[in-house]
């Protein structure tokens, strides 16, 4: 991958975008933290991040609100004391685009305090 994804910006994704193949959404997995899963259907990933105390949770369910808004591409945040479980998907194709792993890259790069 010439580029790394969390260096990357999201694009649209416009009526007629085919969703990831299996295999490329295996490939792009692979470039992504070790905890991330993808779904059994094949249209998503996700992946829990743990913190010492709920305040922590909600600073990176915060911040990773921040990414996704800027991205303008959503997650599905579940929040709990000490988890906050992250899920991306492409609902406009309904499965996985590029977007989906260079916000989880992003995403990434909050939990281990890199700048995104």
């Amino acid at each position: 991958m010439p580029e790394k994804l969390a260096e990357r910006r999201c694009r649209p994704c416009e009526g007629g975008t085919e969703p990831l193949t299996s295999e490329q959404a295996q490939e792009l997995l692979r470039a992504l933290h070790a905890d991330w899963r993808l779904s059994e259907d094949g249209l998503g990933i996700t992946r829990s991040f743990r913190f010492p105390a709920y305040e922590k949770t909600l600073e990176f369910a915060n911040a990773a609100a921040e990414v996704a808004i800027a991205e303008d591409h959503h997650p599905v945040l579940t929040v709990a004391y000490g988890r906050c479980t992250v899920s991306y998907t492409t609902h406009s194709i309904n499965g996985l685009s590029d977007n989906d792993f260079i916000c989880a890259a992003k995403t990434d790069r909050l939990a281990d305090g890199t700048t995104t």
